[in-house]
């Protein structure tokens, strides 16, 4: 198959599971070209970006100056040294009418630029509903071509919902050919926002488990309890509060070390409130770290913390690869009851779930388990038997490609009886 990825910045790190599905299938044979803008900051990747030399299928569109009158011109030498390449595509990409702001600010002109020899594809796969709204419009245009499908991975379905109005995704939900929800919490807030129940399914991310070997963990011949968080230093990571527990705790175990793995907006804040809580020998924010990095800093932990908060601004998240990536190394974990987080974490049984926002119940459950350290072998063997049995990267490439084939297949996913295979599918 042809398969083309619709996405934002591409490559980041906080991303692997974009990777992961990429490289899934072209292991599989199939051709993927990838359609996204530039990172911010490229001097980190994922190995696999170079591994499979994904920046050679990568597709930008022309710098956008922020100076508007700079854009015109450019836009101009653009269309008309283009113009003979698809002359129709170009001209429905100046449709104001029809694409308003995308066409006054000139986005569309320049994301079609990339397109204008683009072959057709069999599926067209967009990644977070925001990038399924302007695949919609290059399809419609004729810049692109193929099935459309769109997954809904946390703030797609959250906050750029409250941000936009319930009726957001209308246009994308009736025009469509498929949809996927990476957790059930999802799934029933688009079937909510109007996604006809018949056209999505969940599909999981996937982590490769045998990327992130376990270990059986037991305390430290030092006595030092080592925690970790991985995440983007965002309100609904949720970080404030694990500090704040470790802070607590550190009163009564002095020997405890947190270890916080990201970058984002909130640094500045986060290490205010660190030497604000006197605990500036106690906790680090290590910035990002590439997965090696990231793999070698878990190796050494006990306990891994994802305090996630639903934000002010409604955003929230999903099973997030990182818990899954902690949980098949072994380690206990401390989760909130938030998102799809609890369809991934069994309370009790492979960590603890405490309510967000709170710091005394993520304290608690810190302090127990530095307390019953003969849990933390059982709580880790539990957490990678669930991962691998239902995060496994190969079985979902595997489910991704059959729903792709089968999506081909249907023109009218309205039908029950075309439907009927997909939605009886185990994902």
């Amino acid at each position: 198959m042809k398969i083309a990825f619709i996405v934002g910045c591409f490559p980041v790190l906080s991303e692997t599971f974009i990777i992961n599905q990429i490289t899934g299938l072209i292991d599989r044979g199939h051709e993927v070209d990838i359609y996204g803008n530039p990172p911010d900051d490229s001097s980190k990747v994922h190995p696999d970006v170079n591994r499979y030399q994904l920046l050679a299928h990568t597709h930008y569109p022309p710098k956008i100056s922020k100076n508007y009158l700079w854009r015109i011109l450019k836009g101009i030498v653009l269309i008309i040294t283009n113009f003979h390449k698809s002359p129709l595509v170009i001209l429905q990409s100046l449709n104001f009418f029809k694409y308003g702001k995308q066409v006054f600010s000139l986005r569309l002109l320049y994301s079609v630029m990339r397109l204008l020899e683009a072959q057709t594809y069999d599926i067209i796969h967009c990644q977070f509903g925001t990038f399924a709204l302007e695949g919609m419009i290059l399809r419609d245009i004729g810049a692109i071509k193929g099935k459309l499908i769109t997954t809904f991975r946390g703030y797609d379905i959250s906050l750029f919902v409250q941000q936009n109005g319930e009726h957001v995704y209308d246009s994308l939900f009736s025009k469509g050919d498929f949809f996927l929800a990476n957790c059930e919490y999802f799934q029933k807030k688009a079937i909510k926002l109007g996604c006809n129940a018949k056209k999505i399914v969940v599909h999981g991310s996937g982590i490769d488990s045998a990327r992130f070997p376990f270990q059986v963990r037991h305390p430290h011949p030092d006595g030092k309890t080592r925690i970790t968080t991985t995440g983007r230093l965002i309100e609904k990571k949720g970080i404030e509060y694990g500090i704040r527990a470790v802070a607590k705790v550190s009163k009564i175990y002095p020997k405890i070390e947190y270890n916080i793995i990201g970058d984002g907006y909130l640094q500045e804040s986060l290490q205010q409130l660190i030497q604000s809580l006197n605990i500036a020998d106690k906790v680090q924010l290590l910035g990002w770290k590439n997965q090696p990095e990231i793999i070698e800093i878990l190796d050494k932990s006990d306990i891994f913390m994802a305090p996630s908060v639903t934000a002010i601004s409604g955003n929230q998240d999903a099973p997030v690869n990182t818990l899954k990536e902690a949980m098949v190394m072994g380690l206990p974990v401390i989760a909130t009851i938030h998102g799809g987080i609890p369809e991934l974490v069994k309370d009790g049984i492979s960590g603890f779930l405490v309510p967000e926002r709170d710091s005394d119940a993520i304290a608690e459950k810190l302090v127990y388990l530095i307390e019953h350290p003969e849990i933390w072998p059982l709580m880790g063997q539990a957490g990678r038997a669930y991962v691998e049995s239902n995060y496994d990267i190969n079985k979902l490439n595997d489910e991704l490609v059959q729903i792709y084939r089968r999506v081909m297949m249907n023109d009218l996913y309205q039908q029950e009886a075309t439907i009927a295979p997909i939605e009886s599918m185990t994902l």
